[in-house]
């Protein structure tokens, strides 16, 4: 009979826990991997980056933010141009918003940042009757900050850390409440033509997203604002896409991928697609709709009785 000395020595402890720890140094290694062919691959795809320029990351705190910074230094050591990344946050004065959170993270990886003071919390609390969505005002009043400080300082461009399923779900959010097929751009110009917006994380699916975000430790900073709120569209419509992905597994890839391939002769906007010249016949008069309209009402006795 052993004794428990000689017990602890031939159990085999140590041999799976390193087995484990190996396994969660690979697969990690390949989430990294994937993200970083992800993000590089939207950077080639829409011209996102280019020598010489200035990016302004805008960072919030969240897990997403947090991975676009993350995933673009990488990116900026190997890259086969020179550009400089400047981290933003624009603090917007929320009740126990952590504001060491942010320094103290960039400052320990030596990344240059900028963090911005704006009381829009303020603002938008008194402006938004009680139980009413935040979010839209508080989008605008961000954005505002956010593009002046990039005129001011010469960034010329702007990347925001949405994801795959942003752009999804903005697609479908803007179908069911707008009655309007767009969606969120992987690259934009903005309205007053004087910035352009990248969205690196275009093709990065959210759940990539949180695994590593956990897996890197990212101090996480959440909105007590806005993402506090519930029955917001844009959580239906995630509710939504949820279930679509647990009923039909890669749903919401194929979504995306449509999203990038679009065949305006198969939808009805008359100024994507010449549907007027679409088999006419030579020398035939384009139709009348006046006509044509004034000719319904009449068949109906709206007019003439």
């Amino acid at each position: 009979m052993h004794d428990q000395a000689t017990v602890d020595t031939l159990l085999p402890l140590a041999e799976p826990t390193s087995r484990s720890h190996r396994g969660a140094a690979h697969r990690q290694h390949k989430l990294a991997r994937r993200l970083r062919h992800q993000v590089g691959r939207a950077i080639a795809d829409f011209g996102m980056i280019e020598d010489g320029d200035k990016v302004m990351v805008c960072l919030s705190g969240g897990k997403d933010s947090y991975t676009m910074l993350d995933v673009l230094l990488q990116l900026q050591r190997k890259a086969p141009v020179r550009f400089d990344l400047v981290a933003v946050n624009l603090d917007q004065k929320q009740p126990d918003f952590p504001e060491h959170v942010l320094p103290g993270y960039l400052q320990s990886i030596g990344v240059e940042y900028r963090i911005l003071e704006q009381d829009t919390y303020s603002v938008v609390t008194r402006v938004v009757p009680e139980g009413k969505t935040m979010c839209s005002l508080c989008s605008r009043l961000r954005r505002g900050a956010l593009y002046s400080y990039a005129e001011a300082e010469g960034f010329t461009k702007i990347a925001l850390g949405h994801h795959r399923d942003d752009l999804v779900a903005t697609f479908f959010l803007n179908l069911f409440f707008h009655a309007k097929l767009s969606g969120m751009p992987p690259k934009l110009r903005s309205d007053d033509g004087r910035h352009v917006v990248i969205r690196p994380l275009a093709y990065v699916r959210e759940d990539d997203i949180a695994a590593y975000a956990t897996a890197k430790q990212f101090p996480i900073i959440p909105c007590n604002l806005c993402g506090s709120q519930d029955n917001l569209q844009r959580k239906q419509v995630k509710r939504m896409l949820e279930q679509w992905e647990r009923d039909s597994p890669g749903r919401i890839e194929t979504i995306a991928r449509a999203l990038g391939d679009i065949r305006p002769s198969q939808l009805s906007d008359p100024t994507l697609f010449d549907f007027m010249s679409l088999g006419a016949r030579s020398g035939a008069p384009l139709p009348d709709a006046h006509a044509w309209l004034a000719g319904e009402m009449d068949e109906h006795g709206a007019d003439g009785g």
